[in-house]
């Protein structure tokens, strides 16, 4: 990943990956996730900007709050960590079978930005929970609103079930076949990444986002 393109300098540059746990508890089983995945971006050569949801707190959205004083200060925060990188890996609780609702929070205050920060960027979904099924059905939750707003969901996502057994002391996932899954879908989803960062040579606008106002025209794609 070392000669990734960099849009910004339009020069050869790594990739650079936002990484967080959603979980505002910090023993949570999904920010060790986040931690291990990080080590595993890092490794690819990749730029890593590990985080977590206690970085970008903010209030529930409140449309008159924010007509009234503007964005939080946390979903500012996270909107500029966003618009630093290339992609983003969120490892994510499930409640109720369902987003988490201090992510989807954080999700519906940073929609309000424009340009859409959260359009055309790559992200990669994963979780740990103590469940049989892993936290999958959350997970699942979690693409409509991000794919809605534009985001490049990875199709392959990674589920850590009965999670509070799943790491080793040193971070690694005991069960060694599961962790060369998420080693091999950690690389293939950077590969893709950069392969869109490096040989795009169009201007990008798969996706129609309802609330965009952008005037860019829309890509016509060619299919070999």
């Amino acid at each position: 990943m070392d000669d990734a393109y960099d849009p910004a300098g339009d020069r050869p540059g790594p990739l650079r990956v936002l990484v967080f746990g959603a979980a505002m508890r910090a023993g949570s089983v999904n920010a060790r996730l986040a931690s291990l995945v990080a080590r595993l971006v890092a490794d690819t050569g990749a730029t890593v900007d590990l985080a977590s949801m206690r970085d970008f707190v903010m209030p529930l959205y409140d449309g008159d709050a924010e007509d009234a004083e503007g964005l939080p200060s946390g979903a500012l925060a996270l909107r500029d960590r966003i618009e630093r990188c290339e992609a983003f890996v969120i490892s994510s609780p499930e409640y109720n079978a369902s987003v988490p609702g201090v992510l989807k929070n954080a999700i519906d205050w940073v929609s309000r930005v424009h340009p859409q920060p959260f359009k055309d960027k790559h992200a990669l979904l994963v979780s740990a929970s103590p469940s049989m099924v892993g936290g999958n059905r959350g997970l699942w939750a979690l693409r409509v609103p991000l794919e809605h707003l534009g985001t490049r969901v990875y199709p392959d996502m990674f589920s850590l079930a009965r999670a509070h057994q799943g790491f080793t002391e040193d971070g690694q996932l005991t069960d060694s076949g599961l962790q060369q899954r998420l080693a091999e879908t950690v690389e293939a989803f950077l590969r893709l990444v950069e392969a869109d960062m490096r040989y795009v040579c169009l201007e990008r606008r798969w996706y129609e986002f309802l609330g965009d106002r952008t005037e860019a025209p829309i890509t016509q794609r060619a299919e070999d």
